[in-house]
């Protein structure tokens, strides 16, 4: 997000202040008011980086075939877990299901600093209803992101921004890109809280990570076939 270039120019600053006031003393290039890959209410409050807002329709008929769930239901939920419960938990920008998931593998994805995810994830995912159909909106305060520098130029990552249409510098709009891409975040955060939230409504989550997150593995071929550190074990031990 442009942490590095930042700090070579507060940095310079320093150099020139000092030229002017020679009896001052420099004692850190941050103070940590920046919050940088910490969790504070500063960026929560205030802002850091993208603040950035998605929002969708969901038709009812979608909750109710794909979701399998009711917008009633959702709605309960939502305000029971991610607004009481975090409040509850005295969560700072965690009124969400599980935004830092998304954020992290887009970062990982895209060449960002992983580490970013903690003032990143803050998130506020509301839903009510509109009409019969759900609306649902998540603000992301304080995005770090960016598409030039870092792991943005190695070759998967640079490959994986291609596909998004946010390689690089945009060469007529600056920051364009990096733009584009925080929204790109938002909505796949959306998506990823809309999906969670709709399995816990409908009470299929356990159900649907064992099906889906699990593997199986023939418990006879491991008792016939054991492994090298199995083999070296028991060399070892006789």
């Amino acid at each position: 997000m442009g942490m590095n270039i930042l700090s070579k120019g507060t940095e310079k600053s320093f150099k020139v202040i000092g030229g002017y006031f020679p009896d001052m003393e420099v004692l850190n290039l941050s103070g940590n008011f920046c919050s940088d890959k910490k969790p504070a209410a500063v960026n929560w409050i205030e802002g850091r980086g993208k603040y950035v807002v998605s929002e969708a329709i969901v038709p009812s008929k979608i909750v109710t075939e794909v979701l399998k769930t009711t917008v009633a239901a959702l709605v309960d939920v939502n305000i029971s877990k991610n607004l009481m419960g975090s409040a509850i938990a005295g969560s700072i920008g965690g009124n969400n299901a599980h935004a830092a998931n998304i954020v992290t593998a887009v970062y990982i994805a895209t060449g960002q600093d992983p580490e970013q995810n903690v003032a990143s994830s803050n998130c506020m995912t509301l839903m009510e209803a509109f009409g019969e159909d759900l609306y649902v909106s998540c603000t992301m305060p304080s995005v770090e992101i960016g598409t030039v520098g870092g792991g943005t130029s190695l070759p998967g990552q640079s490959a994986c921004s291609e596909m998004l249409g946010v390689r690089g510098a945009n060469s007529r709009t600056p920051g364009a890109n990096a733009k584009r891409l925080a929204r790109i975040l938002c909505a796949t955060v959306l998506a990823g809280d809309l999906s969670l939230m709709s399995a816990l409504t409908a009470g299929h989550l356990v159900k649907s990570h064992m099906i889906h997150n699990r593997s199986a593995p023939s418990i006879q071929n491991l008792e016939s076939e054991p492994s090298e550190s199995n083999r070296l074990f028991t060399h070892c031990v006789s």
